[in-house]
């Protein structure tokens, strides 16, 4: 029953890490690929409904470094889909903890692959609230990596980081922490 349950996360990851790849762009007479696609869910205004995980990042002035990540990697109709998704987002603060140039290095176009690979690292396929989150628990994330959860004195921490608070949205749940998560090398 596990190896079935880990094989559908690796499908919804594989999806997920696909799915920005393969929208079509429409046909166009300039060959200047360096204006961001305006096209696809993300780019929809409504007000009316309850704030996906893209939004409610782009409305929090703490995230505002997350969502310029999220959008140089080409991630923005991800976060807006149907889901659900959990994201561990980091503040502000926490890509301030990375060593100096690191984060204007992985915004260069050329460091795309890179900076998603980090992003979706911080994102699991699925709905876990803070109560769902066990002690010992290893979350599949969208990058195929696990994290480890870990319970201690009232609090959850995700590899070894504190979720400092939660935020619903309406394709899932996202968790504040103040590092940035690393996905393994290798």
């Amino acid at each position: 029953m596990r190896n079935k349950v880990l094989f559908i996360f690796a499908l919804l990851a594989a999806f997920m890490l696909t799915a920005c790849n393969n929208v079509e762009q429409p046909a166009s007479s300039s060959t200047d690929t360096s204006e961001p696609t305006t096209e696809g869910q993300a780019f929809i205004d409504d007000d009316l409904s309850a704030k996906n995980i893209l939004q409610v990042a782009m409305a929090s002035e703490a995230h505002s470094t997350l969502a310029a990540g999220v959008q140089a990697a080409g991630l923005e109709n991800v976060l807006v889909n149907a889901g659900p998704l959990t994201v561990f987002a980091p503040t502000n603060a926490a890509f301030d903890k990375l060593p100096e140039s690191t984060l204007e290095t992985l915004l260069k176009p050329e460091n795309k692959a890179t900076l998603a690979n980090i992003i979706t690292f911080h994102a699991s396929p699925g709905k876990y609230t803070e109560e769902m989150l066990k002690d010992g628990m290893r979350l599949f994330q969208a990058s195929g990596d696990y994290v480890s959860v870990e319970k201690k004195d009232g609090a959850t921490y995700v590899n070894g980081i504190k979720v400092e608070g939660t935020v619903e949205a309406s394709n899932g749940i996202v968790h504040v922490i103040n590092t940035v998560m690393l996905p393994p090398e290798g």
